[in-house]
């Protein structure tokens, strides 16, 4: 393995000030250590920035504020387009990933030669501080492309795609 990260992890955030630290912190503990966080945040109003300068001296974290909010989708393209590793991740930043995520999932698409994979996902709400998590969601083992641009069951956080 080289020294050049072998994931890039793309995370838009807007006014997510409240999640941000525990999503950033689930990606820190992964024991899967080549990575790189790209964070674009689309000119929050919360704390969100306050937050993310906690994590400006990370050398694996790059942090993009936008001067104007672009999006979700926009912030991914862009964080796309600055990645330069082999795989692609993507974590919203009200998301929390388990801390082997990342070495089960790449290891799963080293093995059976895949370009893209998804892995079940637990939503949650939260009522007057209280979190509430709702049943896993398990989206369908495998798809066509016409099955896969009509189905919504694969969450964004869940998926890596091999950057080829």
């Amino acid at each position: 393995m080289s020294n050049k990260e072998i994931v890039d992890i793309i995370m838009p955030n807007y006014n997510k000030g409240k999640y941000l630290q525990s999503s950033i912190q689930s990606i820190i503990e992964q024991t899967f250590e080549n990575w790189r966080l790209i964070v674009l945040d689309n000119n929050s109003k919360d704390n969100s920035v306050d937050i993310l300068n906690q994590f400006k001296v990370n050398k694996k974290i790059e942090i993009i504020i936008l001067k104007k909010n672009k999006g979700a989708a926009f912030s991914r393209n862009l964080g796309l387009r600055l990645s330069n590793s082999e795989f692609i991740a993507f974590l919203d930043s009200d998301d929390y990933w388990h801390k082997n995520k990342l070495e089960k999932q790449i290891e799963f698409m080293r093995s059976n030669q895949v370009d893209f994979s998804y892995t079940n996902y637990t939503p949650f709400s939260e009522i007057n501080g209280q979190i509430n998590f709702k049943k896993e969601i398990s989206p369908k083992a495998n798809y066509n492309f016409k099955k896969f641009i009509h189905d919504t069951s694969i969450a964004t956080s869940t998926m890596i795609v091999r950057k080829n």
